[in-house]
């Protein structure tokens, strides 16, 4: 296929081309230089493409250019439903322990708002300790490169695609997002370690409740937990329902549950046979030639495959400038292992979940 031989390609109203500086991914560039409007417009006319050119292109495209999104936040939102039948409404969605309506855009509950601007405050990750790689380039090995992970995945089922885009980025060489190809990483394996991960399961726990690596280590009390915030089970080999290949599905130190895991049926902790494998898996997957780290501008679009990518967030200066990115997320075709799940996140109708979850809406 074309795209594997990292060829440029046409589709129609857009051409893709490789991704500069990375083994995966492709930039999309629109014909007579369209902007957003006119782009998702032709998009929906034939929405099959932009999906199936992703899977073409190891599930992540580069959008540049798409600065009327700023103005008219629902051309997200319609570029969003091309990839899936359900795009998630935060508002619906969001239970009352973890939901704050401020960071849901007020006009588009689609969109997630991620700034550090008042009055969400998100601050980003701290910077890496040494700031450079041994080779004095940018960091993107684990564990010097900490946050790599895939977007909710301490949900069952999760989400298929993430849609990104800066509205405000901050200056050039800072806020980089990185991501990292995991089924290429899976192809790249070791034997003896492919043999230990085919019917391994992942403990996926949300962060903020005392199971993260670093709250383990700190001693932390482990909050007690409603049944629709417990932790996931995931098999660590995922096949990809559309293309069929192979990748690895797992996150490090802050999505992990590290009470009970990060793996089910091994010595659970920080300390544990399971917290040595995670270590050498992910040192694995986030080696330079499975990544690629994005430098914003501002008017950025990228989207990418949860379901075979990991992605990590960088430092900035959030002293100095205010970052505002938007992100989707596209739910609907998890795979085969999760046709009977019902979603893991949502109260149940009755429960004593649904009855605290009603009592904070309320209150929120």
């Amino acid at each position: 296929m074309a795209a594997d031989a990292r060829m440029k390609r046409s589709y129609g109203c857009f051409t893709i081309e490789p991704l500069p500086g990375a083994t995966f991914g492709g930039l999309v560039r629109f014909a007579d230089g369209m902007g957003a409007r006119k782009a998702v417009a032709a998009l929906e006319a034939d929405p099959d493409t932009l999906p199936r050119a992703s899977y073409d292109w190891q599930g992540f495209l580069y959008l540049p250019r798409m600065d009327e999104i700023s103005d008219d936040p629902q051309l997200l939102v319609r570029l969003s439903r091309l990839f899936g039948p359900e795009v998630e409404n935060y508002r619906e969605t969001f239970s009352g322990e973890n939901r704050t309506l401020f960071n849901i855009h007020e006009d588009a509950p689609e969109i997630l708002l991620v700034t550090n601007a008042p009055p969400i405050n998100t601050q980003p990750m701290t910077r890496p300790e040494p700031p450079l790689a041994p080779d004095g380039s940018f960091p993107t090995r684990f564990p010097q490169r900490r946050g790599w992970h895939t977007d909710q995945s301490f949900r069952r089922p999760p989400p298929d695609f993430s849609l990104f885009y800066a509205v405000q980025p901050t200056p050039k060489g800072q806020g980089q997002t990185l991501f990292a190809d995991a089924a290429g990483a899976y192809a790249a394996l070791p034997e003896r370690l492919k043999a230990r991960v085919e019917t391994l399961e992942g403990l996926h726990a949300l962060p903020g409740i005392g199971r993260s690596e670093k709250a383990v280590k700190s001693g932390e009390v482990p909050k007690p937990l409603l049944a629709h915030q417990r932790p996931q089970r995931h098999r660590v080999l995922r096949i990809h329902p559309v293309t069929g290949k192979p990748s690895l599905y797992l996150c490090e130190a802050g999505q992990m549950d590290w009470v009970d895991g990060p793996f089910v049926g091994m010595t659970p902790g920080p300390d544990g046979d399971g917290a040595k494998l995670l270590y050498e898996i992910m040192t694995h997957m986030t080696e330079p030639r499975f990544t690629y780290t994005h430098d914003w501008t501002k008017g950025d679009l990228v989207l990418w495959d949860n379901r075979n990518l990991l992605h990590a967030p960088s430092w900035y200066e959030a002293d100095k400038y205010i970052r505002i990115m938007w992100r989707t997320t596209v739910m609907g075709n998890p795979g085969p292992e999760y046709a009977n799940d019902e979603k893991s996140w949502i109260p149940r109708p009755g429960s004593l979940d649904s009855a605290v979850d009603h009592v904070s809406r309320k209150s929120a």
